[in-house]
């Protein structure tokens, strides 16, 4: 079970400057650090961007966030998109923070800072001074690359390289459709205000399927949502409102999280709380 968020390359069009940007996609990593999020796209939406934070600034930006703090000099060194990365707000992600425990330990990402003889390499995680460690058969390392460790303890140092996917956060850019066609892309949702309203009955049947299959949810660009992006017609409804009606783009769901909101527009980074909090509720 997997929960991935997509996001657009515009998502930053409305920033008035660099340092409004980067707080924003802080804001933005935040949020997806706090509900678990495993995987955060950031698809396309080139008629949406000023060209001033394209997708590359984007994704730069959200891949710098995700990087635990101890690697971020050794991983991305002095780079233009990242001049006020300080703005930028502690992810404090639960993975990255080692484990005092007696049983099997966190995992956290290290970087292979030496390739020694004898299959032990030396690896920066973030503790007091880089550490040696075995590395496992049939596993390959390189200088420079980003790894898996698992910390049993931490005084003494008990640790060990794992062959496993990197913990957390995951930031990727890729085509919206490619990630709603995922094999564990589970319940297909897409944040808008011409979805369906939120409520207590329709989230404990939707809570039990998140729960179960995981979730894709897709958000839309400020000024810009989800309709404008993919080039759906939004019918009227009695009410004077709007509405969209499922289609066969990927989507198990058109969902309004923010029902009767009070706001004319609620941001991006907004609607990833008040959408993200209800889902991550257990059935």
């Amino acid at each position: 079970m997997t929960v991935s968020i997509l996001v657009p390359s515009s998502l930053t069009r409305e920033a008035e400057d660099k340092r409004e940007a980067t707080r924003k996609l802080g804001y933005v990593a935040r949020a997806a650090t706090i509900f678990r999020v495993d995987r955060l796209f950031v698809y396309p939406d080139r008629d949406g961007e000023t060209g001033r934070f394209d997708g590359g600034f984007v994704n730069t930006v959200l891949r710098y966030a995700a990087t635990p703090p101890y690697l971020r000099n050794e991983v991305w060194g002095m780079r233009d998109e990242l001049e006020y990365a300080g703005v930028l707000p502690p992810l404090r992600a639960t993975t990255q923070t080692g484990s005092e425990s007696n049983g099997s330990g966190s995992t956290r990402q290290g970087i292979v800072t030496e390739v020694g003889p004898d299959q032990r390499v030396r690896v920066n995680c973030g503790l007091q001074h880089p550490i040696s460690l075995n590395v496992p058969p049939k596993m390959a390392v390189s200088e420079g690359e980003r790894v898996t460790i698992r910390i049993s303890s931490r005084r003494p140092v008990r640790a060990k390289l794992v062959d496993e996917p990197l913990p957390g956060l995951s930031v990727e850019r890729t085509d919206l459709s490619a990630a709603l066609g995922r094999e564990d892309a589970g319940v297909c949702i897409a944040s808008s205000r011409y979805g369906e309203e939120l409520t207590v009955g329709r989230l404990e049947t939707l809570a039990g399927r998140v729960e179960s299959d995981g979730t894709t949810v897709a958000f839309g660009a400020p000024e810009r949502g989800l309709p404008d992006i993919l080039g759906i017609e939004v019918s009227s409804t009695d009410d004077g409102g709007g509405r969209v009606e499922p289609s066969d783009l990927g989507f198990d769901l058109w969902l309004n999280t923010v029902p009767n909101q009070g706001s004319k527009v609620v941001r991006t980074e907004e609607a990833l709380f008040a959408t993200l909090a209800p889902l991550s509720l257990r059935a």
